[in-house]
């Protein structure tokens, strides 16, 4: 059997890290992007070698549509030197963040946010999609802000709502070459993301473990399995939808 590769957009860090370890637990060769962290991806680099698979990090702002063509070029010739042509998962995982309430949000702001959740997720998503296989499958990376309403998040939210409207329509456009697309939908994690908000300001922590059923903040062991285990040959037949994987927060 052919082994598996994945692409993950923000594998460097927090979840994209955490994804990219499981898969590759899970014998799962990874190509992975990173955008300022050169240190971060390196050690990423030999905790995927360490599982014995191999693996690429490749400079990507997902932000910077310019730069799309040459990272796609980049991933074909990273296939070809592992005697592949093509892939077969992809996470879009990369992201920023914005707390500014809806009064005070700039366009700059919004532009910002925008152009790597979803002009970003649609596009280089678009770019790849020649190099999926057929029977492929491709998670985009939402977030419980995307359901639940919190004051300072109105772009942040709306453009995770955006990028799972996208996915319901990849998943039927897509859907005769076989390749299912998903949504998951973490809640608050405890990772650097937002300046380490959740993981670093007690008060932040307390509030998010307050509003969840299991009673604690997500960590990002809680994220990387579940997408791994999504993206397997035992999950083939969900398409189309939103995993919300926040422990049961605003029940």
């Amino acid at each position: 059997m052919r082994d598996k590769i994945a692409v993950i957009t923000g594998g460097s860090r927090g979840l994209g890290r955490n994804t990219a370890i499981n898969l590759a637990r899970r014998g799962v060769d990874i190509i992975f992007t990173y955008r300022a962290n050169q240190q971060e991806a390196e050690s990423v680099i030999r905790e995927v070698e360490a599982a014995g698979r191999r693996v690429k990090a490749i400079h990507l702002d997902a932000a910077d549509i310019r730069a799309f063509d040459p990272f796609v070029a980049e991933v074909r010739k990273t296939l070809q030197q592992w005697n592949n042509d093509r892939f077969d998962y992809l996470v879009n995982n990369a992201g920023n963040s914005l707390h500014a309430s809806f009064e005070q949000t700039t366009e700059a702001q919004f532009d910002e946010i925008f152009a790597v959740h979803v002009k970003g997720v649609y596009f280089l998503t678009q770019k790849l999609l020649p190099l999926i296989n057929n029977g492929g499958r491709i998670v985009n990376v939402s977030s419980g802000l995307a359901r639940v309403s919190l004051p300072g998040s109105s772009a942040y939210g709306a453009a995770k709502g955006a990028v799972e409207v996208l996915t319901r329509y990849l998943a039927k456009e897509l859907g005769p070459r076989r390749i299912t697309a998903n949504v998951v939908a973490p809640g608050a994690i405890q990772t650097d993301f937002s300046g380490g908000m959740v993981r670093d300001n007690p008060e932040v922590n307390k509030f998010v473990a307050d509003l969840t059923a299991l009673g604690r903040a997500g960590v990002p062991d809680d994220i990387g399995p579940m997408i791994a285990a999504l993206l397997s040959e035992e999950n083939r037949w969900v398409n189309g939808q939103r995993i919300e994987v926040s422990g049961g927060m605003a029940l």
